[in-house]
């Protein structure tokens, strides 16, 4: 008897410790619920998702350019060396005014610069005008041609153009030189000549994607506006000066603007032509210079006032064209 009631005591707890189990078991599966309707309307919400999409977007933007580049502004007021860092304040800036190197590469910089923006700009476009009109036939081979040199590695396509402009009497250029009955030329230890390959590795390289940059906007503009001044009795270079020109200017300034940060920003060309020791620092560009104080000589701190002088040198020159060609007035009416 008392057998039994001890079983039926054992059989009633272990019943009341089952329903215990399955009554956690089920609140967990409701939290569990509850936790994925919340993560789902976030995600679905149509206030958090445009967040979402963007997240990656600023990870990234503040992993790779915000962080490096509050480290480079921090990096330039400092001494930086194997054996520890000190901070010198503006010692880095004060030493790049009176270095005659540093000077010369920004003035190489600036030059090419404006040579690259007195060829890059208008022949591009002349192509450019000539491919939308009527005149030319075979219109994709020609593309292709002028664009195919853009997808060309900058260390072949500087290999080759350093053996043409070699010394020696079997390089292209002095083979023309002596068709001519011309001795041969250093062609790279001169300016003159020397920016002249310089050039020409930049129009080589870069005229087909400034050309369909301009083609691309040309296509934009409205044919009825061209026959409408035909209709008035406007020629040809009256309208593409009073017609075209105008309704290019959006392609223009973002042309000019990228021009001129990749014309300061050139270093690769030089470097091919060159190595990064030019005769008289002919070849040396600012960001050349960077690279020799930066990885050559471990010189970190000064490389970085090197690199933000560049960065306000582009930003400088960027914000005076823009305000000159009036896209802030646009942008506030």
């Amino acid at each position: 008897m008392s057998n039994s009631r001890f079983c039926n005591r054992k059989d009633f707890s272990g019943g009341g410790s089952m329903v215990e189990h399955t009554s956690s078991y089920s609140k967990n599966k409701e939290n569990k619920m509850k936790k994925n309707n919340l993560l789902k309307k976030f995600l679905y919400s149509q206030k958090t998702a445009p967040y979402v999409f963007v997240l990656p977007f600023l990870l990234s933007f503040c992993i790779f350019w915000i962080y490096p580049f509050s480290s480079t502004i921090v990096m330039s007021f400092q001494d930086i060396q194997p054996m520890g860092t000190k901070w010198i304040g503006l010692g880095n800036y004060r030493k790049l005014l009176a270095d005659k190197v540093f000077l010369q590469a920004v003035g190489n910089s600036v030059m090419y610069m404006l040579l690259t923006l007195v060829l890059l700009i208008p022949f591009p476009l002349l192509f450019a005008s000539l491919l939308d009109s009527r005149l030319v036939k075979a219109k994709g081979v020609w593309k292709a041609l002028l664009y195919i040199p853009s997808l060309t590695s900058v260390v072949i396509s500087g290999t080759l153009f350093r053996m043409m402009f070699s010394e020696r009497d079997g390089s292209q250029f002095n083979l023309i030189l002596n068709f001519f009955g011309h001795g041969k030329i250093q062609w790279l230890k001169m300016y003159p000549t020397a920016y002249f390959a310089l050039l020409l590795i930049a129009c080589w390289r870069w005229t087909g994607v400034n050309m369909l940059y301009f083609l691309s906007g040309l296509k934009s503009i409205d044919t009825g506006l061209y026959e409408s001044a035909e209709i008035d009795g406007a020629t040809g270079w009256q309208k593409f000066m009073y017609v075209t020109i105008p309704m290019l200017r959006p392609t223009l300034i973002y042309v000019l603007t990228i021009s001129i940060y990749a014309g300061l920003a050139m270093f690769l060309e030089s470097f091919m032509l060159w190595g990064n020791s030019s005769p008289y620092n002919i070849g040396t560009t600012i960001v050349g210079y960077l690279y020799r104080r930066g990885i050559e000589k471990n010189q970190m701190g000064y490389a970085s006032a090197v690199g933000l002088v560049l960065l306000i040198i582009a930003l400088v020159i960027n914000m005076i064209q823009l305000v000159l060609s009036g896209t802030f007035k646009k942008e506030e009416s």
